[in-house]
């Protein structure tokens, strides 16, 4: 587990629940992709993202203007209404916010803190799982590596199979290791199962939300 040093000093348990954050999205639903596909997951989406990967399918939540914002124990609350076993802080780009009050708030009421991040700003909050994407055109910080549980890279070309093994490399042992293919490139499939039986050690993650069309 990731968790901010002197978490005492940063915030008193009494003002985390005012805290807000911009967000685009909260809903219940089922994990599409990824190394826990198809369990139910509350997921949290905030806005803002200075990455803006051209193939994202969410950009409208690269802007931080024109979404609401929730207080900690408004996002706490309908994630506990949920039963959810756990949730999944994603974006945009998440760790453009501190992520400190929201999972303290989060685990404060026994849930389980999962993050899906670039890892190109630093780490924040208190984390059980965290799925790092890098992008090639801004690269994660040098810190994330030694905490990451999945690494989940998006392939278009062979490029990105030689950053995969880059981000890997920089990985801790018993990282899952999964590469997922460009939902519009098609040609990215035929690479990704080429290389993954000449290295057995890599998974395939699939955007399986979209065939089952779940959000």
């Amino acid at each position: 587990m990731f968790k901010t040093e002197k978490q005492s000093d940063l915030i008193s348990e009494q003002d985390i629940w005012y805290v807000e954050y911009p967000i685009m999205e909260h809903f219940y639903t089922i994990q599409g992709e990824g190394a826990h596909t198809g369990r139910a997951s509350y997921f949290i989406r905030t806005a803002g993202c200075d990455v803006n990967c051209w193939w994202c399918d969410v950009k409208e939540s690269w802007e931080e203007e024109g979404h609401p914002k929730m207080t900690v124990r408004e996002l706490v609350d309908a994630a506990k209404a949920s039963k959810a076993p756990f949730v999944v802080i994603t974006g945009g780009e998440p760790l453009l916010h501190d992520l400190l009050p929201l999972t303290l708030g989060l685990k404060s009421e026994g849930m389980k803190v999962h993050i899906e991040t670039s890892g190109s700003s630093p780490l924040s909050g208190q984390l059980d799982w965290i799925t790092l994407s890098p992008k090639r055109f801004k690269k994660p910080t040098e810190e994330v590596f030694a905490y990451v549980d999945e690494l989940k890279v998006v392939v278009l070309t062979n490029k990105d199979l030689k950053w995969a093994e880059d981000n890997a490399a920089k990985c801790p042992e018993g990282t899952r290791l999964l590469l997922q293919p460009e939902w519009e490139t098609p040609k990215s499939i035929d690479l990704i199962v080429d290389y993954v039986k000449e290295n057995p050690e890599w998974g395939i993650s699939l955007q399986t939300h979209k065939f089952l069309k779940v959000p």
